[in-house]
């Protein structure tokens, strides 16, 4: 396995040749196998068998890229979440409309999806309720837009349930869309249709993830920061209070490789390959042997070391260890 995407309550799995496969809830389709039975284990999906290069997983719908950069979506779409200029739900892959080459990566909120393309442009498609697409409006939309503002100079993207954060390649971080919990880290509790820069942020970010009503940030430095919602402690400052701009996550002032924001709990990847996680646990999301809500982070048991990449999701989390084991 090379990568692994987790929706809200389904996952899947990129495999090393490119192979896509997915599990678990399929009422929409979600899973990609010309289906909506729900699967305990891994079935391929529909005419993806090899080239895929970069997955995402929403709420109720999944997308990827394949070679070359086209954009494929499946699963819901009632808010217009695939891209291909309908409202209608897909059981297998479709085109997302004119996304067929030069997509670089893809994210997937709630109920919307966003990408990058090579030339470091950030589009948008779906759900738009909050001005979570950053065009500048409150209106859905059934295929990409731009992202209002950002030219070409972003990097990376990430997707919330409602709201979402680009990165630049010099590392500062941006976020649009509701904001009720100051998810957007701009110190205001205000919704944003267009971007806004994150309190203190201007510089030295390497990685953002979007969770349920919360955002969370990697610093050059190594350093874990969060911001927003934090009823179930998914913050990790030790308290359950909101917070408007980011919050240093208690205990990982360096030494984080990587993050993972779920629903309601956050996971970080240290540099020695183990794995951290806090917030809500009452399915055992947080992998401590028990379903305790944690306000800091707790060690995953068995993790120690050997993991080399994470994913949350909405009320489970999954890892890959570095002989590709999920």
């Amino acid at each position: 396995v090379a990568a692994i995407a987790t929706g809200l309550r389904h996952t899947c799995a990129l495999t090393q040749a490119g192979m896509l496969k997915c599990w678990g809830h399929n009422i929409y389709g979600q899973l990609g196998d010309g289906s909506t039975t729900n699967r305990a284990l891994p079935v391929e999906v529909s005419s993806l068998a090899s080239d895929v290069v970069n997955i995402a997983a929403g709420t109720y719908h999944t997308c990827a890229l394949i070679a070359g950069g086209a954009a494929k979506c499946w699963g819901a779409n009632y808010r217009g979440q695939l891209g291909d200029g309908s409202t209608v739900s897909r059981v297998t892959p479709v085109d997302v409309s004119g996304l067929g080459s030069g997509m670089d990566t893809i994210t997937t909120g709630a109920y919307h999806t966003c990408v990058v393309t090579s030339a470091g442009a950030a589009k948008c498609w779906g759900d738009n309720l909050s001005g979570q697409l950053g065009d500048g409006s409150a209106i859905d939309r059934t295929v990409p837009v731009d992202v209002s503002g950002l030219g070409s100079n972003i990097a990376t993207i990430a997707a919330g349930v409602v709201h979402t954060c680009a990165l630049t390649h010099v590392g500062a971080a941006t976020c649009w869309g509701n904001n009720e919990d100051g998810q957007l880290g701009d110190g205001s509790t205000v919704n944003r249709a267009t971007p806004v820069d994150v309190s203190g942020f201007a510089s030295g970010v390497a990685a953002m993830v979007g969770g349920g009503l919360y955002t969370c940030a990697l610093t050059h430095a190594g350093a874990a920061k969060c911001w927003g919602d934090n009823v179930s402690g998914q913050l990790g400052d030790g308290s359950t209070i909101n917070r408007v701009t980011p919050a240093d996550v208690s205990g990982l002032a360096s030494g984080v490789a990587a993050i993972a924001a779920g629903t309601y709990h956050a996971c970080a990847l240290t540099q020695a390959g183990g794995v951290t996680c806090w917030g809500s646990n009452g399915f055992g999301q947080l992998g401590d042997g028990s379903t305790v809500n944690r306000t800091t982070p707790v060690n995953v048991s068995g993790l120690a070391s050997g993991v080399v990449a994470i994913v949350a999701g909405g009320y489970h989390t999954c890892a890959l260890t570095d002989a590709g084991a999920v």
